[in-house]
């Protein structure tokens, strides 16, 4: 490509770039947390939008079988914060042998950890997971033929950390960072007490049932009876590492290249790819407890369907 025509095509391609910044107080920027599993997920709150629908579609077996019966409904969402927090890093040494790789990843490891006592995690909060020892492939050429021939093996380790400050995530990345480690897998939110969660979901959705009950009796002129048959009580956990949407906070002009000038090639610039925490929000849902969402939570939810009988008031 000559300098002219070189400058002919950079003046023919106009690139605008949008920015999107988000300003946040520092004490909360450690709390959009994800890890690299990220980059495998899209449309994830439509995903979980689609579940919860799919949890108030009821069976024909489940359907009131007279017609002075009444289907009374409750679908409440609960953000809760988690009390702890487990951390996964990626390991990955290569090496002509097998026995060279477990040489290496075991020094990584072993100086990760000892990293680890400084901030002080202790070796029950540590787990190393043994994942996969595949063997590496290169191609030799001989002439025109490329033949393929062992030329090593990978091991590859997880190292699982647990820990309940929100804050030591970004000391744990420098420590990993240190010892050769660049992979943050995931981040797992860990919530205690679950049971107590869905009892007070049960609480609530109880609590709406009758609030309706009360309106239906007052507005439709209507009395419900006593005692309510549960037809559908079903509960669901949305977990914040599976709850990252991406997108690419940049636009790019066309470039109609010449059916003439197929040698040309269009350099494109790279676009960083930017994650978000998108959760469920209270579209669908009669209450949300804990509606004000600062920070990625463990959501809950809970769908309970009632049936009574009914008959006009006299």
């Amino acid at each position: 490509m000559t300098e002219m025509m070189a400058g002919i095509l950079r003046s023919s391609m106009r690139w605008s770039l949008v920015l999107a910044c988000l300003v946040m107080a520092p004490g909360l920027c450690w709390s959009q947390v994800s890890g690299n599993i990220g980059f495998s997920q899209s449309g994830v709150k439509a995903k979980a939008e689609q579940r919860e629908r799919g949890q108030r579609v009821l069976t024909p077996q489940e359907l009131p079988p007279t017609n002075t019966s009444m289907f009374v409904e409750a679908d409440v969402l609960m953000n809760v914060k988690a009390d702890e927090y487990v951390a996964v890093f990626g390991v990955a040494q290569n090496g002509e042998t097998v026995a060279e790789c477990t040489e290496k990843i075991d020094a990584v490891v072993k100086e990760f950890t000892e990293s680890l006592r400084m901030l002080r995690i202790g070796k029950e909060d540590i787990f190393v997971d043994f994942i996969a020892q595949p063997k590496i492939f290169t191609f030799e050429l001989a002439g025109d033929i490329a033949r393929e021939k062992l030329a090593g093996f990978e091991v590859k380790k997880n190292l699982s950390i647990r820990y309940s400050d929100p804050a030591m995530l970004d000391k744990l990345v420098v420590a990993a960072a240190r010892s050769r480690i660049y992979d943050l897998i995931k981040v797992d939110y860990v919530v205690n007490d679950i049971s107590a969660v869905q009892e007070k979901l049960m609480k609530e959705a109880a609590a709406t049932v009758k609030t309706k009950i009360s309106r239906y009796e007052s507005l439709l002129g209507i009395t419900v009876h006593t005692p309510a048959q549960v037809y559908a009580e079903r509960m669901a956990i949305h977990y914040p590492a599976d709850m990252y949407d991406s997108y690419v906070a940049a636009e790019s002009e066309a470039v109609q290249v010449p059916p003439n000038n197929q040698k040309y090639i269009v350099e494109r610039a790279r676009k960083g790819k930017t994650f978000v925490f998108n959760g469920l929000d209270g579209d669908g849902f009669d209450k949300v407890v804990n509606p004000v969402i600062v920070e990625p939570v463990v959501q809950f939810t809970l769908y309970l369907k009632v049936k009574y009988e009914v008959a006009a008031k006299e």
